[in-house]
């Protein structure tokens, strides 16, 4: 087989909400690349990539050059071609080797009739069990509906995604408001799930001495673990050193040299492995095997998935045998998907990993045209800005904290 094409479509799916975060926002949408790879006896592998836009689509088109008449099983040479360590520090290529990886997994599975977990080891799970990911939200500027701001608002979204989804474990995404607000609101939380795990995520924005008296605060609940409480690995370590929750980050170890550091001088307990930052499925892997080695949890991050990426995700969490806490997902927040049949269902807290060839998924022509139009019209959005507090920014470690008072609803287009 011998690649002949490679086609990148920019799309933006509706969420339910606008999301909030850390750094700002997701602006009631999600903007991907989809990737995809052919190859001269007609079978089409899928990618997926975040954000990017016509940058995104431009990048493709230069590494088509590269890669037209490369092998889609010479994965390695592959990455090297385009990613190569060194070479990298210029032209950082790592997001795009991942969803190129994606296609090329997806191409071999289909050519050889079997899911690409299988090519990676086979499957030790058939369901991949997720938490819900709990997000101060801004309402819905078409619907009004949505809003997450309140403690009782934030308990009830967690409540419904419980009965829709069968979720039992929790996590928070924190960092917007001030920390003695979230903390009381995670205790709400801890209390209405009695017998449920949570976890809290602020995306490293507290001082390590915020962190260490977060950490403590919330040592008698049913904590999973403290995700990236400050920025850095030396922050993370004083404050692991002081507090008796593990530690998870998907920020300060998303690569080997980072996580060869962490195993010398332990500041993370548990690695949330993401299947575009660490430059594909079989990165993952591969640090998965090193962190079983070295007795260090594991976990899956989510950055904003449609449903290639997710299936992706879903053939990781089927081969590492050390997956030992439910992964991570945006996906319940939307409201479509651009594959074939749409969303892809939750039971009991879990998804099932694909059973067809390849990814296991189909692109449906239909919606990637909608939403591919969709994204024309409205365009990308300022991730690292509230569109609420356009002349603000965010510090590390953080001291701009916005107001749970405020109720406004922001004027964005959907």
């Amino acid at each position: 087989m011998r690649i002949i094409d490679i086609r990148a479509t920019s799309v933006t799916v509706p969420l339910e909400a606008p999301l909030r975060h850390a750094n700002g926002c997701h602006w009631g949408r999600f903007v991907r690349t989809i990737v995809e790879v052919e190859t001269d006896n007609g079978l089409i592998g899928l990618g997926e990539m975040g954000g990017g836009g016509e940058s995104a689509e431009a990048m493709f088109r230069a590494l088509k050059a590269m890669l037209l008449g490369h092998d889609p099983a010479r994965l390695e040479e592959m990455r090297f071609l385009i990613a190569n360590p060194t070479a990298s520090l210029y032209n950082n290529r790592t997001q795009a080797l991942a969803a190129l990886e994606f296609a090329c997994l997806d191409i071999l599975g289909q050519a050889w009739g079997v899911p690409v977990c299988d090519i990676l080891g086979g499957r030790l799970r058939d369901r991949v069990t997720f938490a819900t990911y709990c997000f101060w939200r801004y309402a819905n500027p078409a619907t009004g509906e949505g809003e997450v701001r309140t403690p009782q608002q934030m308990v009830a979204f967690a409540a419904e995604m419980k009965r829709r989804f069968g979720f039992t474990t929790h996590k928070m995404k924190g960092g917007v408001f001030h920390p003695d607000y979230e903390i009381e609101v995670y205790r709400a939380l801890a209390a209405a799930f009695p017998e449920d795990s949570l976890r809290f995520d602020p995306n490293g924005v507290l001082s390590t001495e915020q962190a260490i008296r977060f950490g403590q605060g919330i040592e008698g609940l049913r904590n999973d673990y403290l995700e990236d409480p400050v920025y850095g690995l030396n922050g993370m370590r004083r404050t692991r050193e002081m507090v008796r929750i593990p530690l998870a980050t998907n920020t300060v170890v998303v690569n080997f040299e980072q996580l060869a550091a962490n195993i010398l001088n332990t500041a993370v307990d548990v690695i949330l492995l993401d299947t575009t930052f660490w430059g594909g499925i079989r990165a993952c892997v591969k640090a998965a095997s090193v962190c079983e080695t070295f007795q260090i949890g594991v976990a899956v991050h989510s950055s904003g998935e449609l449903g290639i990426q997710l299936a992706t995700m879903l053939h990781l969490g089927a081969v590492i045998p050390n997956l030992s806490f439910a992964a991570d997902a945006h996906y319940h927040h939307l409201t479509d998907d651009i594959i074939q049949g749409g969303l892809m269902k939750y039971e009991r807290g879990s998804i099932a990993v694909p059973e067809g060839p390849g990814l296991g998924v189909k692109l449906d022509r239909e919606k990637l045209g909608e939403y591919s139009e969709l994204y024309k019209r409205l365009g990308g959005y300022a991730y690292d800005r509230d569109p609420l507090r356009p002349d603000w920014s965010p510090l590390v470690p953080n001291d701009r904290w916005a107001d749970p008072a405020d109720s406004r609803t922001p004027a964005i287009p959907y």
